[in-house]
Formats: C-alpha cells, sequence, structure tokens
C-alpha cells in the first residue's frame, strides 16, 4: 500500500511541483489550497504526514497543525512546515506546538525527500512500539488477572475453618510477599485424638512455587494416604502415620528434579488424649515451645530439606504437653524482612519478641508479633511471605 501525503499550501505552482517529485517516487498524494481545505480533507484522506504551509488565506499553519495535534485521531501524524518564513521564532513556535520538521523555501528536493523518509521512518517505529506495548499491556493484564486468580485459590488452601477443639486455641496470619507466594500451612483433624499441623515453604515465589504449594497441599489431605493410611484393603481400620514416615513419602514423591524446587516442613502432630507432640522437621525454622511455666524451646529434631532423595533420615522427637503451654509455627519471611536501612528483624530480635509475649493468648500474641514487625519494616516491601501458626494447649481433664 502506497503511503499518503497531504500538501497544504496556497502556491498551485508548489502543490504541483511537490505533486509531481513526490508521485514519481511512490506516494499517494492530495492537495488543499489554504487551511481549512486542509482540514476537510485531512478527515477524509487520513494521510501518513502532512506538508504545511503557514501564510495562507484563512487560518494559517500554525492554527492548522494546532488542530491537527489536538484531535486524538489525528494527533500522530507527523506534520512538516515548508514555508518561506525563515526567522528563528517561526521554527520555534512551529516545532512548539507539535510540527515534526520545519523546511524553509526555496527547498531543495532532496533534502524534502529525506526529511519525508525520516519521518514515515519515525512514524512506522514509533507504529510499530505502540502495538508492542498494547500488547504487552494486554498480556500484563491477562497475568495479573491469572494471578489474582491463583491468589485466590491459594487462600483457599489456608485454614479458613478451623476444627473446633476444645483443648486447642489455633491462631494464624499469612501476608505473601507477592501476589502469590510460597508458603502454605494447614492444620488436619486425623481422628477425635490426633490434630496434625504443618507449614511448608516452597523455595522461590511466584506461580512456579505456588504451584508446588498446591500440589503438596494436596497430598497432605487425609484421604490421599500421605497421613492416614488404611491397615489393609478389607479391613475399615487405619492407622495414623508418623511425622518421620510423612516426610520420608514427600521426600520421595517430590525430588528435587521433578520441579527443580525444594521445600521445608515441620509436620506434628498432637495427641489430645494424652497430651502430647511428637514432629520431625525438614530444615524449617524450628517452632517455639513457650511452656506455662514460662520455659522456652525449639523442635529441631528431624532431617535435611525435601527433595534430596532420602540422603539422610527424618528423626522424630516428642514433647510432654501441659495446660496453658504453647507452640509458635514460622516462616524465615518473619526474621528475614529488612527495613529501609537495610537492618534485618534477625531472628534474636524474633525470638527475644516471642519471649517477651509468652503470657498472651496465641491471637493476641500474633497481632503483637505482626504490629513489631510493621514498626520496624517502616513501609518496606516485604522479601519473604511471612507466615505464622499459634496453638495453646488446655488439658480437658480439668
Amino acid at each position: 500500500m502506497k503511503e499518503k501525503i497531504l500538501i497544504v499550501d496556497d502556491s498551485q505552482e508548489i502543490r504541483i511541483l511537490l505533486s509531481r517529485f513526490l508521485t514519481a517516487s511512490g506516494y499517494e498524494i492530495a492537495e488543499a489550497q489554504n487551511g481549512d481545505d486542509g482540514l476537510i480533507q485531512l478527515i477524509e484522506f487520513m494521510p501518513d504526514l502532512i506538508l504545511l504551509d503557514i501564510v495562507m488565506p484563512g487560518i494559517d499553519g500554525f492554527q492548522v497543525c494546532e488542530r491537527i495535534k489536538s484531535d486524538p485521531n489525528t494527533k500522530e501524524i507527523p506534520v512538516i512546515f515548508l514555508s518561506a518564513r525563515s526567522e528563528a521564532a517561526d521554527k520555534i513556535k512551529g516545532l512548539a506546538i507539535g510540527g515534526a520538521d520545519y523546511i524553509t523555501k526555496p527547498f531543495d528536493r532532496g533534502e524534502v525527500m529525506a526529511r519525508i523518509e525520516n519521518q514515515l521512518k519515525i512514524r512506522h517505529l514509533t507504529n510499530a512500539l505502540m502495538a508492542a506495548n498494547y500488547e504487552l499491556t494486554e498480556k500484563q493484564k491477562n497475568l495479573d488477572e491469572d494471578l489474582q486468580a491463583a491468589a485466590g485459590i491459594q487462600q483457599g488452601l489456608l485454614p479458613q475453618k478451623l476444627p473446633q477443639i476444645e483443648q486447642l486455641d489455633i491462631a494464624w496470619k499469612f501476608i505473601p510477599s507477592e501476589k502469590i507466594g510460597g508458603d502454605i500451612f494447614n492444620v488436619l483433624q486425623l481422628d477425635e485424638d490426633h490434630i496434625a499441623f504443618y507449614m511448608i515453604d516452597i523455595s522461590g515465589h511466584g506461580v512456579p512455587a505456588a504451584l508446588v504449594t498446591f500440589s503438596v497441599s494436596q497430598a497432605l489431605q487425609p484421604h490421599m494416604g500421605y497421613t492416614v493410611r488404611k491397615i489393609s484393603e478389607l479391613s475399615c481400620g487405619y492407622e495414623i502415620v508418623s511425622p518421620g514416615e510423612v516426610l520420608t513419602a514427600l521426600d520421595t514423591e517430590y525430588p528435587w528434579e521433578r520441579f527443580e524446587k525444594f521445600l521445608t516442613i515441620i509436620y506434628l502432630i498432637i495427641d489430645l488424649r494424652h497430651g502430647s507432640l511428637t514432629y520431625s522437621n525438614a530444615a524449617h525454622p524450628p517452632p517455639i515451645v513457650l511452656h506455662a511455666d514460662g520455659t522456652v524451646d525449639l523442635l529441631e529434631k528431624g532431617g535435611t530439606i525435601i527433595g534430596l532423595d532420602g540422603i539422610l533420615p527424618f528423626e522424630e522427637d516428642q514433647r510432654k504437653l501441659r495446660e496453658g503451654d504453647k507452640l509458635l509455627c514460622y516462616t524465615d519471611g518473619v526474621f528475614e524482612m529488612m527495613n529501609e536501612k537495610g537492618e534485618i528483624f534477625g531472628e534474636n530480635r524474633f525470638h527475644v519478641l516471642v519471649k517477651s509475649l509468652i503470657h498472651l493468648p496465641v491471637h493476641a500474641m500474633l497481632d503483637e508479633i505482626l504490629m513489631a514487625m510493621k514498626t520496624f519494616a517502616n513501609g518496606t516491601k516485604l522479601r519473604d511471605d511471612v507466615s505464622l501458626l499459634g496453638i495453646e494447649y488446655k488439658d480437658r481433664k480439668k
């Protein structure tokens, strides 16, 4: 398709001269003998470029240019002034109101052709850039909508409705560093006497990490056989799978090579009937046990990260729970957060804070931790997801 040029000039000789050599160069030409005629032909012809005289009967070239640039449909069309007025003030005014170039009469044919080709080349590049920008904007919009939907699904995997258990008070907080993150945790009622808790941190963020969290959280549902299994196909009996066995099964099911992701996890089971806690820790930040007598210890026993194909066994450990004992699970995003000075919140500061809150109910404890983190961050964006899960044990015999 030929590129189209509109010539607006009150001199018939100039219009004829320009039309001849521009037509010979392969352009489609339209002519207008004054400014008003030029604006009419602008709409009908819709050129790729305009050669515009300044001094004409009726409205002058400056006024024509201003109207072209004020119309969203024509403002991107390059305008080259072609005038006998050679004062610097005229050239400055022409460029200031949106002209792309300025050529003084008498003109040289070669110069006019070079200026036109340059402006048309710029117009092509500009159009291509605008099209690419529009395409990227649409893709980003679709990606944002997909991420928003995925974030909603991930939020749905968190414990929306906690089991009503007389012996336990449970509270949780989750703040993703991006729209979707790599943390997940849940509370599973395995049977009348056994409640399982887990917290997982997948390496990385965004969609790949979130997809792995979806998969692992579904695998840990009691009906999938990882946490509760039938004794035999012919029996209605079942058995609770121990924490170490659960982590071993995950290590087999989620090797590094499968998703190029590793994960840390704390998996623990509270036996309500006997007031005991059994756990295994796969390189996850050790949960803090706040005993009612004021002592504190960490749940560190376990093994290495999930995904290393069983290079080390996952050991288990137990704790006896007493009335008022509290347990706090968390991910490393809690103490790795930074403030605007580049200072890290730090594990030691976090532990001191938690110990100072030992007298509070778990709901209030989590609120105080988040408030302290917010004060420390002072508006600095989170670098990692933040997950907190608090549990308080109450002896049902009382």
